[in-house]
């Protein structure tokens, strides 16, 4: 989440390139994205030439800079960071540097200083390393012209991205995803949350969470492993998968396996039979491309509709394919957010572990759709947790209330009859530490460090009360509730009546107001 000094740095920047002549916002943001990358390349990449040093070439004359960025820097940035087959070199094929104005650009340049100066200052002054600045101006932008929230898509705050991995505990012994990446938020968390978990020196940020940032307790091996064969990612966004390997690269994941592509779609089996070296079927129901990601962290596009027809075959259990009399299979408008929860079931391995953010009416809709999925949770996986978070946290996108589900995965297209024999915990939380309303502003509280303590320590406690805001419920109540997840159905209100004043009191005290208001106004006639 951006200070308010940034976004004003930010807004001031964009108001000057549409002046510019770059006024199409998305074209504005990539060209922005670029500059970010390009001042944060030394930091990050050790053994860089002088010459695409920002700090050498800041310092050219306007005459020369524009030349030199276009055909040296942005030349190197777009074919000469990554070998072609790299996922960074293709996510930057079409890429295209479009400032033409040597003074446009200075004054790009300047304001990139500016902000990067102000996001040193968050680090220094707040531990706040988790800055997802390419997100957040992408996110910031998009509010200004009206394209935040299209087809339910959302930025998630990265205070409840980080507390999502602190849940989660991903390490380095597997596969680490995010089926609709975005900006690649999710896998930076889980990256900072990585480093954070092998660091010797670990503080409290300004959500009471642990962050560290040195990882000095990763050997050399166990390093290269995580920045280059750890993250993965796929988005139907072409601008989201530049940015997003372009962000997850600064933070220092040299290789961000993000791929454009829909992955409700066959074509995400395809990728993934494309990885398999020495195999040569092209069968997507392969049982070889089941289950490769041992974490999936995510937050999928709300309420999104979509048409069957380019669902993937494999996804046939919420939406069982319907067919006419000829035999052609039908066309139906379908929820994406029930088929990407069918798919993150899909893609983690027996054991692997998923935190997926829902709106809450897939937890309690009726729909037989809506039903099977949440059955597919209870048997398919073992359903650890639901997290109702406030109805605020995705202001001033939408009030849409949402929850986090915790899960992790049994056995594909497990028996129906198989249900989970762990009972589920459920946790309410009121607050996640900031206001909620569109400001947004940080309160003095510590929801998310409460929360994590309760779901560290919920073994140890008694959680049968359902009166508090966290208690388990046995998988046998949640059958006859039609396998309902809410929060608010197990959760038991106590009234407790106030206890008001008497009339009688309240008059009195009136009276005594009124002979005073009286008698100030009496002197205010004498003055």
């Amino acid at each position: 989440m951006l200070s308010t000094d940034i976004k004003n740095k930010v807004q001031s920047l964009w108001d000057r390139l549409w002046a510019g002549g770059l006024a199409n916002p998305i074209e504005a943001i990539d060209q922005i994205s670029y500059l970010l990358f390009m001042k944060r390349l030394e930091s990050f990449k050790s053994d860089l030439e002088d010459k695409y040093k920002w700090s050498v070439y800041n310092k050219f004359n306007d005459s020369e800079l524009l030349n030199h960025v276009k055909n040296n820097v942005f030349n190197f940035i777009k074919n000469d960071l990554a070998s072609a087959e790299d996922p960074y070199a293709i996510a930057m094929n079409d890429a295209v540097f479009k400032f033409k104005s040597p003074a446009l650009l200075r004054d790009a340049m300047n304001y990139i200083n500016d902000i990067y100066s102000l996001i040193d200052d968050e680090i220094k002054n707040k531990n706040n390393h988790f800055q997802d600045i390419q997100g957040d101006v992408y996110e910031h932008l998009l509010l200004q012209t009206n394209e935040a929230g299209k087809n339910g898509q959302f930025r998630t705050p990265r205070h409840i991205i980080y507390l999502m991995a602190n849940i989660l505990d991903p390490d380095i012994d597997g596969k680490i995803c995010d089926i609709t990446s975005g900006s690649g938020g999710f896998l930076v968390g889980a990256y900072q949350y990585i480093l954070t978990k092998y660091s010797k020196k670990v503080t409290d940020d300004e959500d009471g969470l642990p962050r560290g940032i040195d990882g000095d307790n990763l050997d050399d091996t166990k390093t290269k492993h995580l920045k280059e064969q750890t993250f993965f990612g796929f988005d139907i966004d072409q601008t989201m998968i530049r940015i997003g390997v372009m962000n997850l690269m600064m933070h220092g994941i040299e290789k961000p396996n993000l791929v454009y592509t829909d992955s409700l779609s066959e074509d995400y089996e395809n990728i993934e039979l494309s990885r398999k070296k020495g195999e040569k079927s092209d069968d997507i129901k392969n049982k070889s491309i089941q289950g490769l990601y041992k974490y999936i962290l995510a937050n999928p596009p709300f309420t999104g509709k979509v048409d069957s027809i380019r669902i993937s075959q494999n996804l046939d259990r919420v939406y069982p394919p319907q067919f006419d009399k000829e035999g052609n299979r039908k066309n139906i408008t379908v929820q994406s957010e029930l088929l990407f929860l069918e798919r993150i079931i899909y893609m983690l391995e027996e054991g692997g572990r998923a935190a997926v953010i829902v709106p809450e009416g897939v937890l309690f809709n009726s729909g037989k759709s809506h039903k099977a999925i949440r059955k597919l949770l209870l048997t398919d996986c073992a359903l650890e947790g639901v997290v109702s978070l406030p109805s605020g946290t995705f202001l001033p996108y939408t009030g849409v209330k949402t929850s986090i589900l915790l899960f992790s995965k049994r056995k594909y297209r497990n028996k129906e009859d198989d249900l989970q024999s762990l009972n589920v915990w459920f946790y309410g939380m009121d607050s996640d530490g900031y206001s909620l309303d569109n400001a947004r502003k940080r309160t003095i509280d510590f929801p998310l460090k409460d929360m994590l303590n309760e779901w560290t320590n919920k073994n140890n406690k008694d959680q049968s009360n359902l009166e508090l805001h966290h208690f388990e419920i046995p998988v046998e109540k949640i059958i006859e509730n039609d396998f309902e997840l809410n929060f608010n159905l197990y959760k038991e209100y106590v009234y407790v009546p106030q206890e008001f004043e008497k009339t009688e009191s309240l008059l009195k005290q009136l009276k005594v107001l009124e002979k005073s208001i009286s008698e100030q106004l009496k002197n205010l006639d004498n003055l």
